[in-house]
Formats: structure tokens, sequence, C-alpha cells
């Protein structure tokens, strides 16, 4: 009874916390082109900072997940401070206020997924985690979906103050979710990547250690970064395209993206929980980065938003495969270290590199060659990555990982 009301809670959690793991994502970029003249490479510019102090922290924070048992309270304390630091940017939209605000956030915000999967492994275990973090990840893109959506049909009445009303109710709903998985049904040990019978003996190698020595957690690290390179400004720059048009209606069109984009996250994600044992980890990882590779050279094809907005199918593909694949990836390739938070967070500071450098990367192509010419260099990056993945990753799942 106890694990089927924290698996019950952990769908709850996995959909509410949506809208807080990125803070305002895409929507604060097209805010401030939209309400303040903000210029791209601006924005780019003040997104990085955020981007700079989530790559530096998530090492050592996800080193703290591993270490303390009370991973609820840390995730519902990340969801408030993530939040808050939302509520701040409307209130001074400057840009020394807007950059430390991220930095913050993403202070707080780089916690979550690793305290989420943490908890999840300590739930269900090693053999059932493939399945319990893609449905984790698929209501993800769920509860994302379904904010834009709401977002998408409020905003012409409501303004782009329903950006923040939406975060503080699923910051409540957040912090209800995280308070509602029962302690007692988490193996504290087995979340931080112990296996049962090795539990006694705590943490080996450290995390970046167990990187430096492990080839295929190297090339996995150095891939992702390429994938999030590619993929992080794409759709702040495409919802900046579409806002030129009409900057009244940024947000709306913005939430549109996002919401065409989940529609088929969830699928994908779900995809992941399913398959990943059968299929293995690689052939779905391979078609994350060709839907990405697609992407950047089809919104090239037509300027009409409605076929930008078609597109955005194929960021669904992409993110919901990568995000899903990303905990079940690591944790095969570090199973029994007891350092599973931690090398999340180590892989994700590498990720983190391609994520912050694609921020200032997009807005300085944008202004440079234009919007165009700017997603045709993200679309090769994403085929350089591809590439990489069929040539040097090998497969990390084996049967015994498996039920």
């Amino acid at each position: 009874m106890p694990q089927r009301g924290a698996e019950r809670a952990l769908d709850a959690l996995s959909f509410f916390v949506s809208d807080s793991r990125y803070g305002l994502g895409a929507f604060l970029g097209v805010y401030l082109l939209a309400e303040h003249n903000w210029d791209p490479a601006s924005i780019g510019v003040a997104l990085s900072f955020g981007a700079l102090s989530g790559l530096v922290a998530q090492a050592p924070l996800g080193a703290v997940v591993d270490a303390v048992k009370a991973k609820r309270a840390l995730i519902a304390g990340a969801v408030v401070v993530v939040t808050a630091t939302c509520l701040v940017i409307p209130l001074a939209p400057h840009f020394w206020t807007v950059s430390m605000a991220g930095l913050v956030g993403a202070l707080a915000g780089v916690t979550i997924g690793p305290a989420l999967a943490a908890i999840s492994l300590g739930v269900v275990g090693p053999d059932r985690f493939a399945r319990r973090a893609g449905r984790n990840e698929a209501l993800f893109h769920l509860g994302d979906g379904t904010i834009s959506l709401v977002i998408l049909l409020t905003a012409p009445f409501l303004g782009n103050s329903v950006l923040f009303l939406t975060m503080i109710f699923t910051a409540i709903a957040s912090v209800l979710a995280a308070a509602a998985v029962p302690g007692k049904a988490i193996d504290h040990a087995v979340a931080r990547g112990l296996l049962p019978d090795d539990a006694e003996h705590g943490a080996r190698a450290s995390a970046w250690r167990l990187l430096l020595n492990s080839r295929p957690l190297l090339i996995f690290a150095g891939c992702g970064a390429l994938f999030h390179l590619a993929n992080a400004c794409m759709l702040g720059l495409v919802s900046q395209k579409l806002a030129l048009d009409d900057l009244s209606q940024g947000v709306a069109l913005t939430a549109a993206s996002a919401i065409i984009a989940q529609s088929v996250m969830v699928p994908a994600a779900s995809l992941v929980g399913l398959r990943a044992d059968a299929w293995g980890r690689k052939p779905l990882f391979l078609a994350a980065f060709v839907a990405l590779a697609l992407r950047g050279a089809l919104y090239t094809f037509s300027e009409e938003r409605a076929w930008l907005l078609g597109v955005q199918l194929l960021d669904g593909a992409g993110a919901g495969l990568m995000g899903a694949l990303f905990p079940i990836m690591v944790a095969d390739l570090t199973r029994g270290s007891g350092h599973f938070a931690a090398a999340q967070g180590v892989v994700g500071t590498v990720h983190g590199v391609g994520a912050m450098l694609s921020m200032t990367l997009g807005g300085l192509l944008a202004v440079w060659i234009g919007y165009d010419d700017a997603f045709l260099v993200l679309g090769s990056i994403a085929a350089l990555g591809a590439l990489a993945v069929w040539q040097f990753l090998p497969e990390t799942f084996t049967p015994h990982d498996g039920p």
C-alpha cells in the first residue's frame, strides 16, 4: 500500500512540477521581447547566467540529493524558490534583475530532476526503473502541455499575467504532491544508486571519477552536450520568429508551440518506458538526434505560421525521447556506485555546457545571419551528434539490468 500510494503521488508530482522545473522557459524570452522590447541577443545573454549557475551547481547539488534522505522536502523547497524568482521578473524587468533571478532559480531548478529520479528509483527499484522513468517523463510533458493549453486559452483575457498565476497554482500542487509520497516507501540506499545487497558498503568512487573512468559515460555526456547545443535555444528562436509578426500574440503563440511539442513528447516518453528494455537504449537515443536535425532543416522551408507550428511535432519526438532516456542511461552506467543523483549532476553539467552555449549562440546567430540560417546551423550540430552516437556510443542496457 505505501508503494502504491507513493507511485500515485509520483504521478501527481511529475505532472505539476513541470511548470517549475525550468521556470518560465521559452515564455520568458517572448515576455521580455513583447512587453519590454528586449532584443534576441540580450535575451540570450541574460538567460545564459542561469544556465551557467546551473552548470556549476549540478554536480554538488546532485551529491546533496544522494546524501540527504529528505528528498521530498528538497523538491518542495526547490519549487518554492524557482516560483519566487519568476515572480520577481515582472516587478523589475531589468537586465541584471532578470539575470540574477535566473541564476538563483537555476540553482533550485537543477535539483528537481535528480531528486525526482532518485525518489522514483528508491520506490520501484532498478528492475522497474525504466518503466517508471518513462512514466515520469510522459506525465511531466502532459503537465507542461496542459499548462500551456491553459495559457493559450486564457492569455487573450488575462494577458501575460497568466504566466505567473499558473506558476503559483502548480507550485502549491507540487509541494502537496511531494508531501504525499510516503517516506517509508523509499529505499534510500537504492535511491542513491546502490544495489540492495551492496547497501551496507556505501558509495564508491566519486561521481566525477566515475565519469572520467567510464568511456561509455563520457561518450553519452558528450553526445548529449551536442544535442542540447542544437536544441536548447530552438524553441525560443521559433517563438520569437512567430512573435515578430504580432507581438501581442507572442505568449499565445509560444503556448501553441509548446502544446504541439508536448502532444508528441507524451507518447515519445511513454514509448521509452514501454520499449527501452526490449529495444535497447541506443536506437531510441539516435532517433532523438535525427528528429532534431530534421527539425532545424524544416523550419527554413516556409515562413507560414502553420508550417512552423507543425514542425514543432519533431521537437516533441526529440525532447521526449531524450528526457526519458537521460536518467535511465545514467542509472545503467552507474549502477552500484551509490552516486546516481551526483552522476546525473555530472553528466548534466556536460549537457549544460551545450545548453548554456546554445542560449548565447542562438541569440547571436539570429542577429548576425537571421533565423533561417541559425536553424540550419543548429540542425547541422544535431546531425553531427547523430553521427557520434552511431559510431561511438555502445548500448548501455544489459539483460541482467532489466526484469
